[in-house]
């Protein structure tokens, strides 16, 4: 069985990569691809998959854009962070579509399912026309899984005071306490709402009703009093200063 996988996160991507292992899935990995244009390019001038792991939403765009470059008869089981696309992806007569962190049985279930279905892919200017049209109204997250032991827990987005990274490791803080996050602190800040959250460095987002004080720092900086700040220091970078001001007022 052929597989490629389309995903603009390594960690991601490695993490299903062991778990098709670890499900026995007899597979032959065609490639590992991060943007819209690298797929369309690959799809035109490789050798058809026999199965698609698609991630909806790639660092240049929705996944969605590479079918109006090219017709995908392949199946396609949709990877994705985001409850919202869930619908869309099955209109899109994916064989199923799976909500990361991916889990082993969920994903068992999706193989099995496309084993007895061998479905198609092709999507109708119709339903692509609707599909891009509905993706662009924003939806943003209101809940956020995160590590507590071996399981994984919701906490709510609007009680999140600030997320940060270090490491390599995403955190977000609620009522003073850190909880592990299990995705980059990119994709994170990404679905969260931005009149209500801003990243003020590489390595910090910060909510607006977190924000106690601001004063001027060194190098026409800003640096923040934030609730239950633990061991952080959150200094707003020169290149975002401006923004965050403009942020604050809004």
């Amino acid at each position: 069985m052929k597989v490629l996988i389309i995903e603009d996160e390594q960690r991601a991507a490695n993490q299903l990569i062991n778990l098709l292992n670890a499900c026995g899935f007899e597979h032959q990995l065609l490639g590992t691809i991060d943007s819209i244009e690298d797929a369309v390019d690959w799809l035109r001038n490789n050798e058809s998959a026999d199965l698609i792991f698609m991630d909806i939403q790639l660092a240049d765009g929705l996944s969605f854009e590479i079918f109006q470059h090219i017709e995908v008869t392949v199946p396609i089981i949709f990877t994705t962070a985001f409850d919202e696309y869930a619908i869309q992806a099955f209109k899109v007569n994916s064989v199923d579509y799976l909500l990361k962190p991916i889990q082993e049985e969920d994903l068992k279930t999706a193989l099995e399912k496309f084993q007895k279905s061998k479905a198609s892919a092709a999507l109708s200017p119709e339903l692509l026309k609707q599909l891009l049209a509905s993706a662009q109204a924003p939806s943003y997250r209101s809940g956020i899984l995160v590590k507590v032991g071996n399981a994984f827990v919701q906490i709510k987005v609007e009680d999140l005071q600030y997320s940060y990274s270090e490491e390599g490791v995403t955190f977000g803080v609620v009522g003073g306490k850190r909880y592990i996050v299990d995705e980059t602190l990119d994709l994170l800040y990404s679905t969260l709402d931005p009149a209500q959250f801003f990243r003020i460095n590489r390595g910090q987002v910060i909510s607006k009703k977190s924000v106690i004080k601001v004063e001027p720092y060194l190098n026409h900086r800003v640096k923040l009093s934030i609730t239950d700040p633990r061991d952080q220091e959150f200094v707003v970078s020169r290149q975002k200063t401006t923004d965050f001001k403009s942020w604050m007022n809004s």
